[in-house]
């Protein structure tokens, strides 16, 4: 198939990551959720991924250097190698600052090291002087898939009480938008917006990866994309996510909209490329070895398969899923639970029976606290963290005990964690933490 529409993403998703880099420095949030906290949650199994101190900016530094050479073209897999490298490093410092398309971003990076992203409209082609007219089709279908699994999981997960018949957490969220020109006063607080949105919401998940696919709905889907992002980013504080959607879904339009892109672009530039690309041959087709194609579809349906299964590791639980969170993350559930909590932490001598109570603006930033208080495999972390402290300044026998309430989706607040249970000798596991009370209202759905 024609090699624009690659191209046009890999430049697209280039320039929307070294923006993200530029808004995260300028931000001054490498200051304050890496360098200044005195401790960092840690994803099971990533215990070793290390806050690189004041090194931190450089690791920024080489990130957004990376984007922008993927953006370019310019030693493509090189840079693509580094983008996903270092991006997956920042992400996994701290899991506090979670974030499905910081997920997102990761799987594509790692999706784009397999495709030939610069075999057309890059520089490579300048230095190489070679340009490649085609790439095999499975190139930009696998981001298509990508794309597709994100947005009908998505939906797939609205598809629950709370979401549906309860307007819930949407309810609570849209009502303190009345600040918003126009609609904040009018229509924010009506119950009939709520549910309108949550259902149009589950609709718009389900049904856009098909309307994108189909030729005659392409157009229209893709402006109900730029609405849809358009319109949450004025609702919700979500970044740069709506723009790295909408210029990922140019990805199902035709080579003809890619071609009359590169063309603006090409026009933009010409007084630079046209000095390096006088003595650049077109090739006809971008092909692979059979060992390398072989490699790369083996690698490619491992990924798919896990993309596709990952989400349903949930149902090896039980209890409430939005409760328990266990399966919750790394699954496409998008803004699908408001949760606040309170957690407090007792230590206590084991044998005196002696007790104090922790203050966690001692160990934890604002931000932290907040994400520890209702997230259990959090609250297990950082009483291991507690113990482990206190420890080393000569207590003896320590027991870590948490008192602890979380208000789920508008519900009154209730215990979620079992306070006569020693948090400090439960090890972390993919089992299920039976520490966490009994949810006592049930949330129907998938």
């Amino acid at each position: 198939m024609p090699a624009e529409p690659l191209a046009v993403f890999r430049i697209g998703f280039g320039l929307m990551m070294f923006a993200s880099i530029i808004r995260f420095w300028c931000y001054g949030w490498i200051e304050t959720l890496y360098i200044q906290p005195k401790f960092h949650f840690k994803f099971y199994g990533f215990e070793w991924v290390k806050v690189l101190g004041d090194y931190t900016y450089l690791l920024f530094i080489i990130c957004g250097l990376a984007a922008l050479m993927v953006a370019f073209g310019l030693k493509y897999r090189l840079a693509i190698v580094t983008f996903f490298l270092s991006f997956t490093y920042i992400e996994l410092m701290d899991k506090t600052t979670y974030l499905n398309h910081y997920y997102f971003v990761s799987l594509v990076s790692f999706i784009l090291i397999f495709l030939p992203a610069n075999a057309y409209f890059s520089i490579d082609n300048l230095i190489r002087k070679v340009s490649y007219k085609t790439i095999p089709k499975w190139a930009t279908d696998s981001l298509k898939l990508m794309l597709s699994i994100v947005y009908f999981y998505a939906g797939l997960a609205k598809l629950n009480s709370d979401w549906l018949f309860k307007a819930q957490p949407l309810k609570i969220w849209l009502t303190s938008k009345y600040d918003i020109p126009i609609i904040g006063e009018t229509i924010m607080h009506k119950e009939w917006f709520h549910y309108a949105m949550s259902w149009s919401g589950a609709i718009y998940d389900l049904t856009i990866p098909f309307l994108l696919l189909y030729k005659r709905t392409r157009i229209w889907a893709f402006a109900i994309v730029v609405f849809f992002h358009a319109f949450t980013k004025i609702l919700f504080p979500i970044g740069m996510f709506p723009f790295i959607m909408i210029i990922g879904t140019l990805i199902f339009f035709d080579a003809a909209v890619h071609q009359r892109l590169i063309f603006v672009i090409n026009k933009l530039i010409q007084p630079i490329r046209s000095i390096w690309s006088r003595n650049i041959r077109s090739i006809e087709g971008y092909k692979l070895s059979k060992i390398k194609q072989s490699v790369i579809t083996k690698i490619l349906v491992v990924f798919f398969i896990l993309q596709l299964l990952m989400p349903w590791r949930y149902l090896a639980y039980p209890d409430e899923l939005f409760w328990t969170e266990e399966g919750y993350r790394f699954s496409w559930r998008v803004m699908l639970m408001e949760k606040a909590g309170y957690t407090n932490f007792k230590i206590v001598d084991g044998k005196t029976g002696r007790y104090f109570y922790v203050d966690n603006s001692d160990f934890l930033t604002s931000f932290q606290e907040k994400q520890m208080s209702f997230q259990p495999d959090f609250i297990l972390e950082y009483a291991h963290y507690l113990g482990d402290h206190f420890k080393s300044q000569g207590h003896k026998n320590i027991q870590v005990f948490a008192e602890s309430f979380v208000a789920l989706n508008g519900r009154m607040s209730e215990p979620y964690i079992d306070s006569k249970v020693d948090l400090y000798q439960i090890q972390e596991s993919f089992q299920h933490k039976d520490w966490i009370l009994v949810f006592k209202d049930k949330i129907k759905g998938l």
